[in-house]
């Protein structure tokens, strides 16, 4: 009873996993040797290298023909004939495949063309030479074929390091060496294609270049183009991979810097900085300064501050794990203050008395004007000189209040004033009618009323007149 439903077990996986490699035909007396899985693509061919033998019991009949057949998807090709794919005597089958191995040598290596993605399938090998019919049911090879081309691979052999010479290659798969892939990348023009045959006798193309690296080699970007010609040469499927060196170095460019850039004075402060490119990056940077006993330690870290006491001679050590490097030197000079001129200010000293002396010009100058020009109190004496005695003593009664009391007058009162005195009556004889009208008109001038409406002034002509009377 358990041994019915096993059986019925195992006729429903087969019909619901036609993959599945079924227990009582896997004790086959064929067995190959080819790969279990291959990638191929579209449009180009698969190699598919292949070795069979057969159980110890069985053995080739050389003098019948060897036949070569391959299946699809279910090694029980009796019960799906369709998925006998190819026969190698037959003349025209359904899938492109070829036999390019010696039967009678037991090579059975396959060449498969014109791929396309319905191609994707397993595949099982068989063997007939009467009397042995033997299907390698045990042994499946699983073949996917893609649209795209699979992308090279770049490698590199050694440290990758300063110094060290290594080797970097690309590589991409061949799984057609009839119609191999073009390499081509960017550490060389038309480098060297070569086709090698790998251990498991499919092909691969590689090109390789060998040199020594160097710290301008880190980060470099390295991509490598593989072509595949498709349709039988008439296109190409295109795929590239990128890969960045990281090459080891000890520091290199190492420098330093200093601020302020210049105007170094005594307990001023100053910064010292340090730079430098390593790979792996610096551990350690250390100051020194040199004296005459040799270069002293003064400080660790990538910037050194400090305040100026004196001159000196500075510079740092970058350090990693292979190696280190001194920076040039940097040479701080520390400016003296400016002391102050101890000679006599003979400028300002100049400039002084050539002011006293002019200012002294200036006095005599205005002094000596006014003794050349008299005043109007002078000039007015001379304007009367040489009148009678009535009108000097007119001018002189006249004092300084009675004049500003006449300034305040009337117009009209002026206009009366005017007209009762009359000098015509009192002057002496006149040489000429020239002075008198000079004296007429001079006194009019010193006989102006006042027109102040406060001021009380006699309108009595004799009291007016009484004024000006002759002592």
């Amino acid at each position: 009873m358990v041994t019915n439903n096993m059986l019925l077990l195992l006729l429903f996986v087969s019909d619901y996993f036609p993959h599945f490699v079924h227990p009582e035909t896997c004790s086959t007396h064929l067995y190959i040797t080819t790969p279990q899985k291959m990638k191929a693509l579209s449009g180009s061919c698969l190699h598919i290298p292949c070795n069979f033998s057969v159980h110890p019991e069985e053995e080739l009949n050389s003098r019948r023909a060897t036949i070569g057949v391959w299946i699809k998807e279910d090694s029980r090709f009796a019960r799906y004939p369709k998925n006998l794919i190819f026969n190698s005597s037959r003349t025209h089958n359904s899938y492109p495949m070829s036999i390019t191995g010696n039967l009678r040598q037991n090579n059975c290596t396959t060449l498969f063309s014109s791929l396309i993605s319905d191609y994707t399938n397993t595949y099982f090998f068989r063997i007939e030479n009467s009397p042995l019919l033997a299907t390698a049911s045990c042994d499946p090879l699983h073949v996917t074929v893609q649209d795209s081309p699979p992308s090279p691979t770049i490698e590199i052999s050694g440290d990758v390091k300063e110094n060290v010479s290594v080797t970097i290659s690309c590589s991409a798969a061949t799984p057609c060496p009839h119609d191999p892939p073009q390499l081509t990348w960017t550490l060389q023009q038309n480098p060297d294609n070569i086709i090698k045959e790998n251990a498991d006798r499919t092909f691969t193309t590689e090109i390789q270049k060998t040199f020594i690296l160097s710290d301008q080699h880190d980060g470099l970007n390295i991509t490598c183009s593989a072509s595949y010609p498709v349709n039988e040469g008439t296109d190409h499927k295109t795929a590239e991979e990128t890969k960045t060196l990281n090459v080891s170095y000890a520091p290199k460019n190492t420098s330093t810097s200093i601020s302020p850039s210049s105007g170094w004075a005594a307990d001023s402060r100053v910064n010292l900085s340090c730079s430098s490119t390593a790979n792996p990056p610096v551990s350690s940077f250390t100051w020194f300064k040199k004296s005459n006993d040799g270069a002293v330690r003064v400080s660790e870290g990538r910037c050194y501050s400090f305040n100026v006491t004196g001159g000196g001679v500075y510079y740092c050590v970058a350090t990693n794990g292979l190696g280190n490097q001194t920076s040039s030197d940097i040479q701080l000079t520390v400016e003296e203050a400016e002391q102050p001129d101890s000679s006599p200010p003979w400028g300002a000293l100049v400039g002084g008395i050539i002011g006293i002396i002019s200012l002294i010009c200036v006095v005599v100058a205005i002094w000596w004007l006014k003794s050349k020009h008299p005043t109007s109190q002078q000039t007015q004496w001379k304007q009367i000189e040489g009148r009678n005695e009535t009108e000097i003593h007119f001018a002189q009664t006249l004092t300084a209040e009675e004049l500003a009391v006449q300034e305040s007058a009337t117009e009209t009162e002026e206009d009366i004033h005017y007209g009762e005195i009359d000098f015509s009556k009192r002057r002496p004889e006149q040489s000429s009618e020239q002075d008198g009208a000079q004296q007429q008109e001079s006194l009019y001038a010193q006989v102006k009323v006042p027109e102040t409406a406060n001021c009380s002034t006699p309108t009595d002509d004799e009291a007016l007149y009484a004024q000006v009377k002759r002592k």
